[in-house]
Parts: C-alpha cells; sequence; structure tokens
C-alpha cells in the first residue's frame, strides 16, 4: 500500500456521490451499482460478576464498585442478540439508539443502555470496523473483483494527528514523570495525540495573544503525503493510496497500514489503525464505504456480492434498497 499524490484516480465517483447531500446515504455511497448492504458494526457489552451495576448517577456507589475491584465480563455483541435482548426488532434499516431504546439519537438520555439480565451496552463504533471484521469483509470483496491486489484506499484526513497541519502552540508538548517538559524522553513519545494536543492548546487565548503564531504539527503521516492533494467528493476530503483489497484480509493489516499509530509499543500496546473509509477495485466492479459518521459500513456492488456479503455467518449484515435514509427517522420499526 503506497501513498499516491494522483487523486484523479478516484474522481470516478464524485458524480455518484449527491452534492448538494439530499439526506440519503448517497451523500457519501455512490449511486449506480445493481444492489447494497449495511454491514453493522459490531458492539460490546459488559456486566460485573457475582454483584449489579451501582445507578447511573449514584456517585458513592460508583466509587465504592471501582474500590472493589469488581471483575467484569465483556462480550462483543451483534445488533440482532442487542434486539433480542431489548425486545426490539432486527430489520435492515435498524438504528442502533432505536434497539436500545433511547429517545435521543445521539444517545445522550438516561446513560448506558441495561438489559433485563444486567449487560451494559456499549455503542458500536462510528467510523471504525474492527480489524478481523473488515478482514471477513475484503476476503468476501476480494472474490468478485478481477483486480483484487490494485485499487484505491481512501482515508479521511480528519482523524485526529494522522495528518500534519498548522496549528497554536509548540509543536510537541509532553510531561515526564517528574512533571518537567522532556520532549526526547520515551515517555513523552507515547503520550497520547489528543493528550498531547490538549496540553498544547490548554490555557492558550489565540485571539488575545498577538504574538502567537501557527506552526506545523507533524502527524503520522509524513509532511509530503500530509501536504500533498487531497481526493475531495462533496462533503469530505481524503488521503489516497494505492493498494489492493486483498491487503485487508489479513485482520494484522493495522499493524503495517501508512497511517498505522505505533506510539504505544513500548508500552505494550498493539499498533492501531482508522478504518479505511473507501475501498474500491480498479476494476470499479464494487465499492466499500466506512463513513465516519455511521455505525455501519455499505457495501455497494453486484447482485451476487451483496447476496455474497449478507449469506456470510461471520458478517452481520442485510441488503437496503438504492436511495434509502440511514438516519435516525428511518427506523420505523421500533419508533
Amino acid at each position: 500500500m503506497e501513498w499516491t499524490a494522483d487523486v484523479s484516480t478516484g474522481e470516478w465517483l464524485r458524480a455518484r456521490i449527491d452534492d448538494p447531500w439530499r439526506n440519503t446515504m448517497h451523500d457519501v455511497v455512490p449511486r449506480g451499482f445493481a444492489a447494497y448492504a449495511r454491514v453493522f458494526h459490531p458492539a460490546t457489552r459488559e456486566r460485573p460478576v457475582g454483584r449489579a451495576w451501582p445507578d447511573e448517577d449514584d456517585r458513592d456507589g460508583w466509587e465504592a464498585f471501582l474500590r472493589a475491584g469488581v471483575e467484569v465480563d465483556t462480550e462483543r455483541v451483534t445488533w440482532a442478540q442487542t434486539a433480542a435482548a431489548f425486545g426490539t426488532t432486527m430489520h435492515p434499516l435498524a438504528q442502533w439508539q432505536r434497539l436500545v431504546g433511547k429517545r435521543d439519537p445521539y444517545g445522550h438520555d438516561g446513560g448506558s443502555p441495561r438489559d433485563a439480565v444486567g449487560w451494559r451496552y456499549s455503542d458500536p463504533p462510528q467510523g471504525q470496523l474492527e480489524p478481523d471484521t473488515l478482514a471477513v469483509l475484503a476476503d468476501v470483496l476480494g472474490a468478485h473483483t478481477t483486480t483484487p491486489d490494485a485499487g484505491g484506499i481512501a482515508l479521511w484526513e480528519g482523524w485526529g494527528g494522522v495528518t500534519g497541519g498548522m496549528g497554536y502552540g509548540p509543536s510537541r508538548v509532553f510531561l515526564t514523570e517528574a512533571g518537567a517538559a522532556d520532549p526526547e524522553s520515551d515517555e513523552a513519545r507515547n503520550v497520547s495525540r489528543q493528550h498531547e494536543s490538549f496540553l498544547a492548546h490548554a490555557g492558550r487565548d489565540v485571539f488575545n495573544d498577538v504574538f502567537l503564531q501557527p506552526t506545523w504539527r507533524p502527524g503520522i503521516l509524513s509532511d509530503q503525503i500530509s501536504r500533498g492533494p487531497r481526493l475531495s467528493l462533496p462533503g469530505r476530503d481524503y488521503v489516497l493510496f494505492r493498494g489492493g483489497v486483498a491487503e485487508f484480509a489479513d485482520p494484522a493489516w493495522a499493524r503495517t497500514a501508512p497511517w498505522s499509530d505505533h506510539s504505544g509499543e513500548q508500552h505494550g500496546f498493539d499498533p492501531t489503525a482508522e478504518s479505511p473509509s473507501l475501498i474500491w477495485p480498479d476494476d470499479h466492479a464494487w465499492v466499500m464505504v466506512t463513513e465516519v459518521d455511521f455505525d455501519v459500513t455499505v457495501v455497494a456492488g453486484s447482485e451476487a456480492l451483496i447476496a455474497a456479503v449478507v449469506a456470510d455467518s461471520r458478517l452481520e449484515a442485510a441488503p437496503v434498497p438504492a436511495g434509502a435514509d440511514l438516519g435516525w427517522t428511518s427506523d420505523e420499526v421500533n419508533r
């Protein structure tokens, strides 16, 4: 997989994406394919062993719970299992917050949903398909193209810390165990990008500091890539790479992707990588879209491909019609 400055190879998608957006999946998913499917991102649930969760607003109860070091079981869960647990109905246009009984589309009401037997549910990740799930999907996709080893791989430019950019404050700010600034320490190099950004901006007033100047802040990708051209589609800009879907059929792809974050390896953490936002083969047989604001991945392709995706027991997927609305109001069944 290699970065490319030739973003023209992805321009064919532009005419197939609605501009302006029309509040359907074609705001980000190309039109013009025979069939479409939603691949539902797995969620997680957790339950304490031998006791119940404290109430969400029971501060003293939570402090006691944490002090007790209670063992907590955690497992991955499908949307269908979740629907069964909450007495709702899983269907192709289901929305997660509807399945777990939320009245707020952003899930702000009532804390983490809990089922009748004590499991507490975390939302499926938006814009992220677990590496092992993507590997399964890549295996299916690779069988439905004549060019599994060649195509386009687009990564949304907005993921924090992946690309460099202009910002205010020192380019790198870290604290050692003693609390002093030491950008050369091993500990400093492994502070999270989010924490680094917070430290760099904390307490700074860019409107009243007339001497403050923006400086270049490096990202995971090289400065050449960060400053390079973008594949610009309606509403989204992407860094473009050349590679094949076959590269994602190994779950270890997250270790070797050009944008992998290796900062935690010295502390025993595996490398991590954001999911590719779009993948397509050179023969344009299909497109896979993991939109940053979706908790599902949408596949557009032939009827045979969509049938294969839906039939694969390793995936949770369902066919959806062209022009489908995938927003909060689309789940009329669980309203």
